[in-house]
């Protein structure tokens, strides 16, 4: 008799469905949308949860997901490592591949995703939005050369037609809506549909929220989190701003497109990742 497939799911709150709730308030989800659209029986497993880096995937989730011997597993995470003070491209790297190690010598199909970036449709301070945008892209090159190493499939978010546009969104900004989610299930289908058999994922018609209802929401729960998320991007931002000024007094005639140093990943230089930790900025 032939082995039920089984889909597990690793990762943080774009993999556990923040963004997309039913009428009882329980998180889906692309995962969701994708798992149910299996035409064989599947066993669906989420150990993602809202807030979780790398080193808890590694060491809590990926325990668990192993017990269930997936064929098919989605690793979804590096977007709350970028998020807090001390971020380490190096420690990712690390955590990132000895989980993917484990699940391909288990002989799982692999999926990882590529952020999108949040500087294109979250409103924030300048020097703010440099330090996401650097740390985030730190994230997707960590995430490609993983992707590389292994043969695994990554979703290039940011490759996909109208990803920035407003409906794709949670109030949030920072998460997919609940048509957001259903489309990058759409996109998932697409790169399992080569081996697995899976129904076409249905978008549903957007309901426009009323715009007191949004002002209301990020209020209560936008903006402390964007004020959280500030706070501990903070010393990042000094730092840029620092080593700025001591650029310009030190090479006052440099090009303004010159690479910026960021001293936070000057110790994963000899990591061999050199490509992560330097990027051009206007």
């Amino acid at each position: 008799m032939e082995r039920v497939a089984t889909f597990a799911v690793l990762g943080d709150s774009a993999a556990s469905g923040v963004g997309d709730t039913d009428k009882n308030g329980n998180s889906r989800g692309w995962s969701y949308y994708l798992a149910k659209n299996f035409k064989d029986p599947l066993v669906y497993v989420n150990f993602s949860r809202p807030g979780a880096k790398s080193d808890e995937i590694l060491n809590d989730q990926l325990p668990k997901a192993i017990l269930h011997s997936p064929s098919i597993t989605a690793v979804i995470v590096g977007g709350n490592d970028a998020l807090r003070n001390g971020f380490s491209p190096e420690r990712l790297h690390q955590n990132l591949r000895s989980t993917i190690k484990q699940l391909k010598d288990l002989g799982s199909e692999v999926l990882l995703l590529q952020l999108h970036d949040p500087t294109l449709i979250v409103p924030m301070p300048k020097t703010l939005g440099t330090v996401l945008r650097r740390r985030i892209n730190a994230v997707n090159q960590v995430t490609q050369a993983i992707a590389a190493e292994f043969g695994t499939e990554i979703l290039r978010t940011r490759e996909l037609e109208g990803i920035y546009e407003r409906k794709v969104w949670h109030i949030d900004r920072m998460h997919p809506s609940k048509f957001g989610h259903q489309l990058l299930a759409q996109h998932f289908r697409e790169i399992l549909s080569k081996r697995w058999d899976i129904d076409p994922i249905h978008l549903d018609p957007i309901a426009k929220k009323p715009k007191a209802e949004s002002i209301k929401w990020m209020l209560k729960n936008g903006t402390p989190w964007f004020l959280k998320r500030s706070v501990d991007l903070l010393p990042a931002a000094l730092y840029l701003i620092i080593c700025e000024h001591i650029r310009r007094l030190f090479r006052p005639n440099a090009h303004a497109n010159a690479v910026i140093y960021f001293p936070e990943f000057v110790n994963h230089r000899e990591a061999g990742l050199l490509e992560v930790f330097e990027e051009r900025v206007s």
